[in-house]
């Protein structure tokens, strides 16, 4: 039985233009998205849940595989009685949006990855996220915010969007991060079906990032039959949050051309 998530449901429901439904990072929650509900719900339904374990939402600990927050998503969407929409998911938000792709591709108009990558762990990779999930649950998500905030964000990001990115890092709940890492170590290799989509899909990447670099957002929007590549100036890991009059246009012309696309279908 999926929990129920704490979610934002703004804008306009009876608009003709698609919903968007917004899928947060980790270790984040879903006021990542503010400048983007802001921005979108005077034109249409904007949509942003708290992941399980994230936020306001439930905290279950163990293990959180990626199709588990997928369906999560799809009950949310349908306790709310959205049958199909955008989606856009953000770094293992997008992974998720990925996922979602593999299990419900038919309620997907079109799809949205900014600063996400699509291959498997690595053995490496595995043990690496396991052993953070240990660290986290020992300690805390203080130190961990810390050391990789300015990964996450530029150095040179206003202060007030680093001081929200570290607020979001500092208040997870240790056990929900530590539960998607182990998950996230687990998850399968979505470049085949990148291949097979067939909606129109944006890819986003902040140029200075080092989590997913540009030539990941490159890699995806070359095996995406349709897809339009932006790539943010002066922004990191959260192009969203760190440029959001930038992220905003591009997002604001592919959701132009996604409306568009579904009433002439």
């Amino acid at each position: 039985m999926a929990p129920f998530l704490a979610y934002e449901d703004k804008g306009d429901v009876t608009s003709d233009a698609s919903p968007l439904v917004l899928i947060h990072g980790h270790p984040f929650d879903r006021t990542m998205w503010h400048p983007q509900i802001t921005e979108f719900a005077a034109s249409r339904r904007v949509i942003a849940p708290d992941l399980r374990g994230y936020g306001e939402s439930p905290v279950i600990p163990g293990i959180t595989p990626l199709s588990t927050f997928a369906e999560d998503v799809a009950a949310l969407l349908d306790d709310l009685a959205v049958t199909d929409f955008v989606l856009a998911g953000l770094s293992m938000g997008g992974q998720i949006a990925m996922e979602c792709y593999r299990q419900f591709p038919h309620r997907i108009r079109g799809l949205v990855l900014a600063d996400t990558f699509p291959a498997a762990e690595t053995p490496e990779g595995k043990r690496t996220r396991n052993a953070m999930a240990d660290r986290l649950l020992q300690e805390g998500m203080t130190g961990y915010a810390d050391e990789v905030l300015y990964k996450m964000i530029a150095p040179y990001a206003d202060a007030e969007v680093t001081a929200h990115v570290h607020r979001m890092m500092t208040t997870t709940a240790p056990e929900g991060a530590a539960a998607a890492l182990r998950g996230r170590a687990e998850r399968p290799d979505y470049r085949d079906l990148l291949t097979t989509v067939t909606v129109p899909a944006l890819v986003v990447v902040g140029a200075d990032d080092d989590y997913t670099p540009v030539a990941d957002a490159e890699a995806m929007h070359t095996a995406l039959p349709d897809s339009t590549l932006k790539i943010i100036e002066g922004a990191a890991h959260l192009p969203n949050l760190e440029r959001p009059k930038d992220f905003d246009k591009a997002l604001a012309d592919y959701l132009t051309k996604i409306d568009s696309h579904h009433r002439h279908h």
